[in-house]
């Protein structure tokens, strides 16, 4: 039946391909919003007709055309659609798009239906999602917990299963903490990787378009859609979605000192965290305590700096002529931008200079960070008390993030032993989008538990292909280029991603070459040799050349045979460079060399 259906991609294609209709599935997408009953949700609901309009002209189903076919979608009321208003939770704001925005045109376009337009903190000012002068959603799980914001209305539609996924926005964490208070996925994008064109900004220089899906593979798929350089978005960037793919083998993970992690006391919190280190751990992490004080003083320059002013250039106009129109929270928040000069400007942008250097190593002695989504848990009461301080605090991990251009995506891990969600969000640099999924798949796969307020259990992770893109080539490490040893950050950083570890054919030796740090190893193809342990990785063909211009003698780029017959470039050592070498072809590999604690690994 229809109404058991979960709303997920894959559920929905099996359903069409098995024979439903568009029409069948818009009607149980309004059923279900009829249903939950809850008029927070839509600033704009569109009514059946139109949207069973759109589904009629999609055409006979056809996934291969329209990755989207028919899948039903909800967009925050700061986006724009051809002749809806738009609002950003201000009817005095309000005006009639002309046209899509830039990335609903190309959903659109990829077969997803436009069900409505949803409710948000009032120009996207706030984490809470309760500063708005319409109804605040309710919370999916408990509603006496605040549903999160600024994104609310597009959280609670995809946690209630009403659509399959939702565009939010997000500059200080909006796409992220609705997603940890109603157990669902919330990917935010490297900046300007999806389009702002038709967007109504909070912070221009800050902002991206966020999604949220109860999977890593929805979100993900919906972002490979969206993602496409606009030459009309003067803040577009060049970072297309990469496939999502296997989990290295091993990697490091920054997380929170336990000194200076947060909690605001909140012990159930910290145990759900705990757990979660663990989880990752069991996928090949290896946990690194940092020091987070840098970020945490970043994430506040964000309120408490000149920042606001970006706010302020959106409303300067309403604000002078009727300040009654904005929430009074929302208009205490933006005004502060009055009293900042041209001078604070510059001292905090020099401020955050002097944090961001200060950050940097942190960042660059892991491949990704963990931390917990949002410290702890605020209820509707607790905003009475004190509309401004729990928002605050909910942007404790996620302030920073576009400050520092990271991108992000906030993974539901579970219940916590209370019976909330549990979630973690991974952060990497811009461009990492594909890994950081990747990760969460597995990560998302393995807590188990259910979707959303849904009941549906979370998928269980598939084995991702290991195939290169055709903007890609497969490169073989042997050494210290391998997940994580000292020089794998020479792939990533490149925009490689793992593929897999294997062997190659049984005919090749390795020595450990003179010199180090960092210590290299030779592969040297030899007719009394051994399969050895390796890793290939697929790069960007146009990084191929700034990759090989690195590598010093006696190593050089061949051709290497993999066990299975395949072959691959990868490194290669002359025959002159093993001089004073050492023959470790007995290890069975570089990783098993270092393990056994010859050299000392950097």
């Amino acid at each position: 039946m229809l109404a058991d259906l979960p709303f997920t991609i894959a559920s929905l294609h099996t359903a069409y391909g098995a024979g439903a209709s568009a029409a069948e599935i818009v009607a149980e997408c309004f059923r279900r919003i009829a249903a939950v009953d809850d008029p927070g949700i839509f600033i704009e609901l569109f009514s059946p007709a139109e949207v069973s309009e759109a589904a009629a002209a999609l055409g006979d189903f056809d996934p291969d055309a329209r990755p989207l076919w028919g899948i039903p979608f909800v967009i925050k009321d700061n986006i724009d659609v051809a002749g809806k208003q738009t609002t950003a939770a201000c009817p005095d704001f309000a005006y009639t798009a002309k046209d899509d925005a830039f990335v609903v045109a190309r959903l659109k376009q990829a077969g997803a239906l436009l069900i409505g337009k949803t409710n948000l903190d009032q120009f996207a000012t706030g984490l809470v999602g309760v500063r708005s002068p319409y109804p605040a959603p309710k919370n999916a799980l408990d509603p006496a917990i605040v549903p999160g914001g600024s994104s609310s209305g597009s959280a609670v539609a995809v946690a209630h299963g009403m659509v399959t996924f939702s565009l939010g926005t997000d500059t200080a964490g909006s796409g992220r903490v609705p997603a940890a208070l109603n157990n669902i996925v919330g990917l935010k994008p490297t900046l300007g990787a999806l389009s702002a064109s038709g967007v109504v900004p909070a912070c221009r220089t800050l902002d991206t378009i966020s999604i949220f899906a109860l999977s890593v593979e929805d979100a993900y798929a919906v972002f490979a859609e969206a993602s496409a350089f606009d030459s009309q978005d003067a803040y577009a960037r060049r970072f297309p979605a990469t496939p999502l793919g296997p989990v290295a083998k091993a990697f490091k993970v920054g997380v929170p000192s336990r000194e200076t992690i947060r909690f605001l006391g909140d012990a159930v919190q910290q145990a759900s965290f705990e757990a979660a280190r663990t989880a990752i751990e069991a996928q090949g992490g290896k946990i690194v305590e940092l020091d987070f004080d840098p970020f945490y003083a970043i994430a506040r320059m964000l309120y408490e700096g000149v920042w606001v002013a970006e706010r302020y250039t959106v409303v300067e106009a309403l604000l002078k002529q009727n300040p009654g129109a904005l929430h009074p929270v929302t208009r205490a928040i933006i005004s502060k931008a009055e009293n900042f000069s041209a001078a604070d400007a510059f001292r905090d942008f020099y401020r955050f200079a002097d944090l961001k250097r200060i950050a940097e190593p942190l960042l660059a002695s892991v491949d990704l960070l963990c931390v917990p989504t949002i410290p702890t848990f605020f209820a509707l009461k607790d905003l009475e008390a004190d509309p401004v301080g729990p928002n605050s605090h909910f942007g404790t991990y996620t302030n920073f993030v576009n400050l520092m251009d990271l991108c992000a995506i906030a993974v539901p891990m579970g219940q916590r032993s209370d019976g909330r969600p549990a979630s973690v969000t991974l952060i990497s640099k811009a461009g990492d989008d594909g890994r950081l999924a990747s990760i969460a798949v597995r990560l998302h796969g393995h807590a188990g538990g259910s979707m959303g307020a849904t009941g549906w259990p979370a998928p269980i992770p598939v084995e991702r292909a290991t195939d290169v893109s055709p903007g890609e080539i497969a490169v073989l490490a042997a050494g210290a280029h391998m997940s994580g040893l000292p020089l794998n950050k020479e792939l990533t950083k490149l925009g490689a991603r793992f593929l897999k570890a294997c062997r190659t054919a049984g005919n090749y030796r390795l020595y450990a070459l003179e010199g180090g740090p960092p210590f290299r190893p030779g592969l040297v193809r030899s007719e009394e040799g051994a399969g050895i342990n390796i890793e290939v990785w697929a790069l960007p063909k146009a990084a191929f050349g700034e990759f090989i211009a690195g590598i010093p003698a006696p190593l050089g780029i061949g051709t290497v045979t993999l066990a299975d017959g395949t072959s691959v470039k990868g490194f290669i050592c002359e025959p002159s460079g093993l001089k004073g070498a050492r023959d470790i072809t007995h290890f069975g590999g570089w990783r098993e060399f270092v393990e056994a604690g010859a050299p000392p690994a950097a």
